[in-house]
């Protein structure tokens, strides 16, 4: 077991140190090695200060104390043997807590300790209420998706009550300072810990956090200064958007109690399937079959595109599960960023399954001609210019 340190060592203190000192000493330390501020360190930085914590809390814990202290100065660590002791089963304590509680009757107050790592908690007023978001879900088609479009979306949410203007009750005198927070919204609690007089705050649950009480409820609301109401609401999608991706609409929530702050409209895309194109992030693939005389001849063929048809050339002696790239034929990055999609094109050759004889004799014949033959030699792989699985 390593060889405990001396106290005033472990705060950075001469012996002889006064309150005020050994107390800012151990914010000092309390800052630096509460756990809670190592939440995203390594296994060993963990340890290193919890460690440090334990050593900090265990000699403030004696310094502070004048009795302990006078023990401590005299005979060392005999003279207060089991008296830092503390057990730690139970976790460290809120930093905050600790912070806040100890040290702002002796500095003077500091009003929270909320500028420290986000260790706030103290009192922090009146809350300001926010209403609930709702979630709908909006049909599109790619045709819709590739443009861009505006939808109109019905849904039923909480308003503002007319008659008492969403107050909660038709006069201002109505409204009173909650007794139970006194309008500050929250409650305290003073519990006593090992670091003497700890005290912590709740949301009141008479106001519940909004410091106002109402007296004399509207009839309309009961009070709550909320109705519901349906309503439609105008949502601008923009081009490119993708099955399952949320829009958020600002301020299009229910509204929230006692005209606080509204929540949001969360629209949820849901892409309707296109009867000949399918898609695959900003690209599309359509297949096409033709005939064996349109693949060796040649043809032009008319390919599906989102902004109207276009017509393609399908070169002579076309192989089947040929693949041709239409550049920016695709969709578009959604809020134009990056490069549009392309729309590739696998041509499928159709083989008939059944010839009358004047075919199969055309067929035997050109079979005869070494030029239909093929060339073992040659890669087909090159034919091919992407494979896709939503072919």
């Amino acid at each position: 077991m390593a060889e405990k340190r001396d106290y005033y060592e472990v705060l950075g203190l001469e012996k002889g140190a006064s309150l005020d000192d050994i107390k800012g000493a151990y914010r000092k330390a309390a800052l630096k090695w509460h756990p809670d501020r190592w939440v995203s360190g390594t296994d060993a930085e963990k340890k290193n200060a919890e460690e440090k914590f334990k050593e900090a809390s265990e000699a403030y814990s004696v310094l502070s104390d004048p009795d302990k202290k006078a023990k401590y100065d005299q005979f060392g660590f005999a003279g207060v043997e089991g008296a830092g002791a503390q057990d730690w089963s139970q976790g460290f304590g809120n930093l905050n807590d600790i912070l806040n509680n100890l040290f702002g009757g002796a500095f003077g107050g500091f009003g929270g300790f909320s500028g420290f790592g986000g260790f706030g908690g103290g009192q922090q007023g009146p809350r300001t209420t926010r209403g609930r978001d709702i979630r709908t879900r909006v049909r599109l088609t790619l045709e819709e998706i590739a443009q861009g479009c505006t939808k109109e979306v019905t849904i039923e949410r909480s308003s503002p009550c007319p008659e008492c203007g969403g107050r909660g009750t038709r006069n201002a005198s109505d409204i009173k300072t909650c007794p139970t927070c006194k309008g500050s919204g929250q409650v305290q609690h003073i519990a006593n810990s090992l670091f003497g007089r700890t005290m912590t705050y709740t949301t009141c649950p008479q106001c519940n956090g909004e410091g106002k009480i109402v007296t004399n409820p509207c009839r309309s609301c009961g009070g709550t200064g909320l109705i519901r109401k349906k309503v439609t609401v105008q949502v601008n999608i923009p081009a490119g958007v993708e099955n399952g991706m949320q829009l958020t609409v600002r301020g299009e929530g229910h509204a929230a109690p006692h005209n606080g702050i509204n929540g949001d409209l969360l629209v949820i895309i849901e892409e309707q399937p296109h009867a000949q194109l399918k898609r695959d992030g900003v690209n599309l693939f359509y297949t096409r079959v033709i005939s064996v005389t349109d693949a060796i001849l040649g043809c032009e063929i008319s390919i599906p595109c989102l902004g109207g048809s276009q017509t393609l050339k399908v070169e002579a002696g076309t192989q089947s599960g040929t693949v041709v790239r239409l550049r920016g034929k695709g969709l578009p990055q959604v809020e134009g960023y990056g490069s549009r999609g392309d729309l590739y094109v696998k041509i499928l050759v159709w083989i008939p399954r059944k010839l009358s004889r004047s075919e199969r004799e055309t067929i035997e014949a050109l079979s005869r001609s070494s030029s239909v033959k093929p060339d073992p030699s040659r890669d087909d792989k090159a034919l091919f210019e992407k494979e896709s699985k939503y072919f």
